[in-house]
């Protein structure tokens, strides 16, 4: 593998849906407008859209398994998270390198070589959620636009992290971007009663990443000697 990929419901989706670093240059035409509801509200119907959000908090563990294509080449993933602790397994053309953080400190492992995560990470990792759209927060957004986006609209919440779209009429996020680079929810699937991403895309630095999901299982499998 020619590069490091971050497990992507850690990185992503969604504390701060995370991207690459460039974007590309298409162009898409706007119209931007002020929309009636609040960030709080905007949050709060993607909340209920993903199933509600006392269910988000009542999942303690997910193991998620995807697949990632990458500049030709074909990944696996498989990522186990409980609250902020997670450790993510990738594997291609016969390399596999695991990441591990177990709250208060992790470390990449490759070819049997350990790495500890970068001082400046920790604190950032250390705010993750099991699921990671509860990382939302209200308070982070002072107000909130309607984009017409190919004739759809979208409620839009910009803040220093970046701008994330939702869905107007399903309340689900769609697209973010940060930097110059772009994330988009293709799909989702159901959970026992709850949504999660199964296929997104990311655009940026020059390379697309598409990413899908193949299993998700809550509540089960996973305890702290995992991130040991």
């Amino acid at each position: 593998m020619k590069k490091i990929i971050i497990p992507f419901f850690c990185a992503v989706l969604f504390s701060a849906p995370a991207a690459a670093q460039q974007a590309s240059a298409a162009s898409v035409k706007t119209e931007v407008i002020k929309s009636k509801l609040t960030p709080k509200e905007v949050i709060d119907n993607y909340f209920k859209a993903l199933g509600g959000k006392a269910k988000l908090e009542a999942v303690k563990s997910t193991v998620i398994d995807n697949t990632l294509s990458v500049q030709g080449m074909d990944i696996t993933m498989s990522t186990i998270k409980q609250g902020n602790k997670f450790k993510s397994v990738q594997t291609a053309m016969g390399q596999k390198i695991s990441q591990v953080f177990d709250g208060e400190k992790g470390y990449i492992e490759r070819a049997g070589q350990k790495t500890d995560f970068p001082a400046e990470n920790i604190a950032e990792l250390k705010k993750g959620t099991t699921v990671e759209a509860l990382a939302f927060d209200p308070s982070s957004f002072k107000t909130s636009t309607v984009e017409k986006v190919d004739n759809k609209d979208y409620n839009v919440l910009a803040s220093e992290k970046g701008k994330f779209y939702f869905d107007a009429a399903t309340g689900l996020l769609y697209k973010s971007t940060v930097g110059e680079g772009t994330v988009t929810v293709k799909n989702y699937m159901t959970v026992e009663g709850l949504k999660f991403p199964s296929e997104v895309e990311i655009d940026g630095k020059g390379q697309k990443v598409t990413i899908k999901t193949t299993k998700i299982v809550l509540n089960t499998g996973v305890s702290d000697a995992d991130f040991k």
